[in-house]
């Protein structure tokens, strides 16, 4: 099984984060399937891949970090691909989702850790 992390810390106003990191997730590719107030799964759209290289994304917003102007978000991003090469199709949409939130002009990104 394939899996990506990534710790982002992105400058923005709070009341409307969540709509734009749905946005973001819609433009890469995204359904959101569930959301919570701290915690948002999507999965990406099937029909451009195998069924098991479907990518799910889950975003943990870090309340106790979070302020008004500053989000703290953990992401995993996994499907069932046995990771053989490095540049598999989970990586792809994890560097695809990456610099979506790099280069997203809503919000200015503070921080950045990939694991």
């Amino acid at each position: 099984m394939a899996r990506y992390t990534g710790l982002f810390v992105v400058a923005v106003s709070v009341e409307g984060f969540r709509q734009l990191l749905a946005e973001m997730l819609e433009s890469c590719g995204f359904d959101i399937i569930y959301d919570t107030g701290d915690y948002m799964m999507a999965r990406e759209v099937p029909g451009k891949v195998p069924f098991g290289k479907l990518v799910t994304v889950e975003i943990l917003i870090d309340k106790t970090t979070t302020t008004n102007e500053e989000v703290h978000m953990n992401f995993v991003l996994k499907n069932e691909e046995l990771p053989l090469q490095v540049n598999n199709h989970c990586h792809q949409m994890f560097d695809l989702l990456s610099n979506a939130i790099a280069n997203n002009q809503q919000w200015k990104l503070l921080e950045s850790v990939a694991g």
